[in-house]
């Protein structure tokens, strides 16, 4: 845990707890102008609270009142009308979003040094990184884990790549595909049917950096 997270849980009087035993973890989905981190703009950031519960093991549960949601103001020169059909946000939502220091501000004290976790997540980190470089000028400080190779790790036989094969294999509902909310709320669904294949391999409880080691294992599988 960082020196300014420390500060921050002191200064809250709360605890100063290692990433690896947080009680609170954050699925996160975003929308963006196109399929580039590195060069599209960040639209929309969707995402809700995996809370640990100790009733006898600990186990997660879905925090529905846990979550966050935020459309980004972008600039008028840079709407893109023909992108609304792979982001589902439209023309209005953006001209009237959040200011961008205001949004990612926000979700930086809401998601208060949690683990983050997504499906693809390589994708989601790098967007997130360079909009708050850009905008809050420094990175956000969160561990990211990818619930996609892990998915592979836990279920080799399943012909599953995609979050809609996923959803499809466990036959989860989402509201509203490519709507950041609804998209980090059927993930955090996945994520919960994946759980007792995880206490099968590394225990119960959360234990977020074994679960990045099994995830790392996919590289090696064929």
């Amino acid at each position: 845990m960082t020196l300014r997270r420390r500060l921050r849980r002191l200064l809250r009087g709360g605890p100063a707890r290692s990433d690896n035993g947080a009680d609170r973890w954050v699925v996160v989905d975003v929308e963006s102008s196109g399929l580039d981190p590195e060069r599209d703009r960040l639209i929309a950031v969707g995402a809700i609270a995996i809370h640990w519960t100790h009733a006898g093991a600990r186990a997660p549960s879905i925090a529905i009142g846990d979550s966050f949601e935020a459309v980004l103001r972008q600039p008028e020169s840079a709407v893109d009308k023909h992108n609304i059909l792979v982001h589902g946000v439209g023309v209005g939502a953006q001209r009237g979003g959040l200011d961008p220091h205001a949004a990612l501000a926000a979700f930086e004290a809401w998601s208060d040094g949690a683990p983050l976790l997504a499906f693809h997540a390589p994708f989601d980190q790098r967007l997130l990184a360079r909009a708050a470089r850009e905008v809050l000028g420094h990175t956000l400080e969160n561990e990211w884990l990818d619930l996609a190779p892990l998915a592979g790790v836990l279920w080799p036989d399943v012909p599953a790549r995609s979050l809609d094969d996923w959803i499809h294999h466990f036959g989860l509902l989402c509201l509203a595909r490519h709507l950041a909310i609804a998209d980090a709320l059927v993930t955090a669904e996945l994520f919960l049917r994946l759980y007792p294949a995880l206490e099968t391999e590394v225990g119960a409880g959360p234990g977020f950096r074994k679960l990045k080691r099994l995830a790392a294992q996919r590289r090696w599988l064929p």
